[in-house]
């Protein structure tokens, strides 16, 4: 891989017995034992021993340790890497124990864009240090919705603000052993792998925050919890699916956390990911 002629990479895919898959800025592509792109007939086909020495590597040979994270389908690596991992589930009493017979391994680059919320940050915190409107940020996958939410945290974190990220796919700090392995401001705590509920529970009992961030919601009790936020006098950024404001104002959750948003900024692809198409003023 160290001579493949890669552009910026973003993921690595390891699927047992099939083609070794790359995907950088221009897309998916096979990669042949020359290290060159090429057809699925020509491609390096991915073997037991290399998924079995791959695992362990990122768990330092011991998979006990890592099992609780694995269990939720994903493992952190140092620098906010993370892991995506397939294989057979086994059931106890009805609950998630282990997974064994891993199929397939998906690596996913870590990105932070400092600076990706400049264009935003002032509509957000119209005027420095009175108030965060709370904000929700829409677009279809793979338009940069997390990349932004994270650059927002850190520049309300560095206005001055205290910030709680609930992160609950570890996702936005991507959390590596406690430490945050991607910059979400000086001020900002973060619930690595709460649920939204517990998180915010946590959230508001011991650590304060004037403005709370989560990823993805879309869930009929995340309108709830956005609710008690509010209630508690909390702001609030978050992300959810979305091809626009008027699809999204159909949801069901929305009506329970109706009132809750102030801003929504819509995001897509066509210049690119994190293109912003509009900053709409709803509260």
């Amino acid at each position: 891989m160290s001579r493949a002629p890669l552009g910026e990479l973003e993921e690595v895919r390891l699927r047992l017995q099939r083609p070794l898959m790359l995907k950088d800025r221009t897309g998916y592509f096979y990669l042949s034992p020359q290290a060159q792109p090429a057809p699925s007939s020509r491609a390096y086909l991915v073997t037991g021993d290399d998924l079995e020495r791959t695992l362990q590597l990122i768990t330092e040979s011991s998979w006990y340790a890592w099992e609780q994270e694995i269990l939720g389908g994903y493992l952190t690596l140092p620098g906010g890497h993370r892991v995506g991992i397939a294989g057979q589930a086994v059931y106890s009493g009805g609950s998630l124990k282990t997974i064994r017979s891993i199929s397939s391994l998906n690596f996913r680059r870590a990105r932070e864009v400092l600076g990706a919320a400049d264009s935003v940050i002032k509509q957000v915190v119209p005027r420095p240090g009175e108030r965060v409107l709370s904000t929700l940020i829409v677009s279809p996958p793979g338009c940069g919705k997390t990349t932004l939410l994270r650059d927002l945290t850190r520049q309300v974190a560095g206005a001055g603000f205290q910030v709680v990220v609930i992160d609950e796919r570890s996702e936005i700090a991507s959390s590596y052993q406690g430490v945050p392995q991607l910059d979400v401001g000086l001020q900002t705590d973060v619930l690595d792998g709460y649920t939204k509920e517990l998180g915010v529970q946590h959230a508001l009992r011991a650590l304060a925050p004037q403005v709370v961030v989560t990823d993805e919601i879309g869930q009929q009790r995340d309108g709830w919890i956005l609710a008690e936020l509010a209630r508690s006098g909390v702001k609030v950024m978050a992300t959810c699916h979305g091809e626009g404001w008027e699809q999204v104002k159909r949801r069901s959750w929305l009506k329970d956390g109706l009132g809750v948003f102030e801003l929504v900024v819509i995001l897509s692809r066509r210049l690119g990911p994190g293109t912003v198409e509009s900053v709409l003023r709803i509260g």
